[in-house]
């Protein structure tokens, strides 16, 4: 299928992502158009950025997660297509023409992507384990959520992300559903992104941020599953992880280790807000 720069919005979710953003927008093809979803209210960082960059709209948002925060570009952008990207990823320099060269190979897609350069950390999941992948297209179940490409016609009734989720998941969840209608997912080999993984852009939260995700992790797990195989199915699944959090929260307790044992902690209340089907409420300060 034929595909070209002027059909894609790219759509970058940015919460205190000042170091990294320049680098990502840098590494875009020249004339791309871009809506940020600013989470972090840094109105000076929305006027930097409109001011030196064309073809860009920064959108100041309430942090509603990645989800939600990904759908309202996604429905805001007017293009066929929408390329869904981490403030912490960036494209080589032939990232997009190999991209673009390998799509007029196929005949159809739902979500596809370029390939994480580090071959320890796939971005991608392919649940047959006699699957070959010496193909440079390579249909998969799963991508990961910080490089999406996705088929704005194959979303029907603008059904995207599912916003529940708030961290972690979200991107598992709307892939399986795509496969569950027979969409196609694919990753692109020859053409590669790559990804610095976790950051954050101030030290001094660098405790709390851990805290949080080790909060949604939890939560999504339990959300995640109970959605897709029910709430028996869910609880057996993440049983093991409750009774393990409980044990350290008691042991990091008894030996003083403060940070550890807010990490069970917040473990144990993520998981448990889940089971007892509270909203994923927990959010990081600004």
């Amino acid at each position: 299928m034929k595909l070209n720069l002027q059909d894609i919005t790219f759509i970058i979710v940015s919460f205190r992502a000042e170091k990294v953003i320049h680098s990502c927008i840098d590494s875009l093809p020249e004339n791309s158009k871009i809506i940020i979803i600013e989470n972090s209210n840094n109105i000076n960082l929305k006027k930097d950025l409109e001011t030196k960059y064309d073809n860009i709209e920064v959108i100041i948002n309430e942090n509603q997660g990645m989800g939600a925060s990904n759908n309202i570009g996604i429905k805001k952008a007017q293009t066929k297509y929408v390329y869904i990207l981490n403030p912490d990823v960036t494209f080589r320099e032939n990232t997009f023409t190999n991209l673009v060269n390998s799509l007029n190979l196929i005949d159809d897609f739902s979500i596809i992507s370029p390939i994480n350069e580090d071959k320890n950390l796939p971005n991608y999941e392919v649940k047959n384990k006699y699957f070959n992948n010496t193909s440079e297209i390579l249909e998969v179940d799963t991508i990961d959520g910080f490089s999406m490409l996705l088929n704005k016609s194959k979303f029907k009734d603008d059904q995207y992300f599912d916003e529940n989720f708030f961290l972690y998941l979200e991107n598992t969840d709307l892939c399986l559903r795509q496969k569950i209608k027979n969409e196609k997912i694919f990753i692109i080999k020859n053409s590669s992104i790559k990804h610095l993984g976790a950051y954050t852009s101030k030290h001094d939260q660098s405790n709390n941020i851990e805290y949080i995700r080790n909060w949604h992790w939890m939560w999504s797990k339990f959300y995640y599953n109970k959605k897709h195989h029910g709430y028996l199915v869910a609880f057996l699944k993440t049983f093991n992880n409750l009774f393990s959090a409980f044990a350290k929260y008691l042991f990091y307790s008894i030996i003083l280790n403060a940070h550890k044992k807010n990490i069970y902690k917040m473990r144990l209340s993520g998981l448990i807000s889940s089971m007892i089907g509270k909203n994923s409420y927990l959010r990081p300060l600004n």
